[in-house]
């Protein structure tokens, strides 16, 4: 898909590797692109920035655990700008201060609603739009952990373990809805969800991670979702991105 013109849809674009997303979507060529997070202010500041890349933005309030905040956002994306063409599922969560299985099963149930849930629904809310419009792209955010056992954050790796076999399921869609969707699994990467992952900054097993590998950087992650929208075949496609080892 040639980005120019497009519509597109970040969850989580407050910060991280979401507003470095939707920076680069703007500036790529995208006509609008709605940043989408509970962040109200750090999401207008990011809109800013899209609006000096030449694209037009919207800061909208958005809680992907929520059905109602979900279809809040594609209503609002459609009456503003008309249509929806890109969307990057991005919005993510982490055990946070306690590793598994010390995590309060309040938080469990958050991690899986956030990750898992809100890309599925956030997908089944965008198709119908995408459609009218003459189809779409859907990026989803999943993760090198969705690979590989990792248990102080077992409930994360497998949130995201669920959204690569979404992802697959749905490769279908680009015959019977025109929408591709492909997934992105980000090795570790800079973000402030990385520093704010334990009490006073990453828990230690993290920390010794962090040690061993070059971390990526948020653009690096975002470069790998414009190329999946881009590539015509990427229906059903998880594009890995890892670390190297520190030399």
């Amino acid at each position: 898909m040639d980005i120019k013109g497009k519509v597109a849809v970040v969850t989580g674009a407050a910060r991280g590797i979401g507003r470095a997303t939707a920076l680069a979507l703007a500036g790529a060529g995208a006509r609008a692109v709605v940043i989408a997070d509970q962040r109200e202010e750090l999401a207008e500041d990011v809109a800013a920035l899209v609006r000096e890349a030449g694209a037009e933005a919207l800061a909208w309030r958005t809680n992907v655990a929520e059905l109602g905040s979900l279809r809040s956002l594609m209503l609002e994306t459609a009456n503003r700008f008309g249509a929806l063409d890109i969307l990057h599922n991005n919005a993510g969560i982490g055990e946070g201060d306690q590793n598994w299985p010390a995590v309060a099963s309040e938080r469990v149930g958050l991690i899986v609603d956030v990750n898992l849930r809100g890309a599925i629904l956030g997908t089944q809310l965008a198709l119908p739009l995408m459609q009218r419009a003459g189809g779409g792209v859907i990026i989803n955010t999943a993760s090198g952990a969705a690979f590989t056992p990792l248990a102080p954050q077992a409930v994360y790796a497998a949130t995201k373990a669920g959204i690569v076999h979404f992802t697959k399921s749905c490769a279908e869609l680009a015959v019977s809805h025109g929408v591709r969707v492909a997934c992105i699994c980000p090795g570790l990467t800079a973000t402030e969800m990385v520093q704010e992952s334990g009490p006073g900054g990453p828990h230690a097993w993290l920390q010794n991670v962090i040690d061993a590998v070059e971390m990526l950087a948020p653009e690096d992650i975002a470069a790998g979702v414009l190329e999946l929208v881009r590539d015509s075949n990427s229906a059903g496609r998880i594009l890995n991105i890892t670390n190297q080892p520190r030399s």
